[in-house]
């Protein structure tokens, strides 16, 4: 039996793509990362669920998309399919405490709550960047190249 339009959810699952919205991008890619926090059992998952939540809270890093690479969250001023990596990022340290950097080949500065972490993630973004964008890739429209002379 079909389901009435208000019974659907607003957002999609990452598993069904939510179309060059970017918007709806972003809270269904935040959907995704809380989700995948919550249900995480490692010996630093709570302090990595601190970590995407005080994050997530902060309205400045909750407008941009958020990923991970390597356990680190990272922020994007575009959604995918093309990225473009903003500010710092943020990784749970196994010791305890937090890590903030501008690349994840520097140390970075130390922080021990996550809220503090988050703080100096905000302080170290660009100006004026955000809310994210529509990452699209120029000259393709789907999966299209536009203009036979691109092809």
């Amino acid at each position: 039996m079909p389901q009435p339009p208000d019974a659907i959810a607003p957002f999609p699952d990452r598993s069904e793509p939510a179309g060059p919205d970017p918007a709806r991008l972003v809270e269904s890619e935040w959907r995704s990362l809380r989700a995948e926090a919550a249900e995480l059992d490692t010996p630093w998952a709570e302090d990595y669920r601190a970590l995407v939540e005080a994050a997530y809270a902060e309205p400045r890093l909750r407008a941009l998309y958020p990923f991970t690479s390597h356990w680190c969250l990272r922020f994007s001023a575009a959604t995918r399919p093309l990225l473009d990596v903003v500010g710092p990022n943020l990784t749970t340290l196994s010791e305890g405490g937090y890590r903030v950097a501008l690349l994840m080949s520097e140390r970075g500065r130390a922080c021990a709550t996550a809220r503090e972490a988050v703080a100096e993630a905000v302080r170290l973004l660009p100006e004026g960047v955000g809310p994210a964008r529509y990452g699209a890739v120029p000259g393709v429209a789907g999966n299209a190249v536009e203009g036979a002379e691109e092809a």
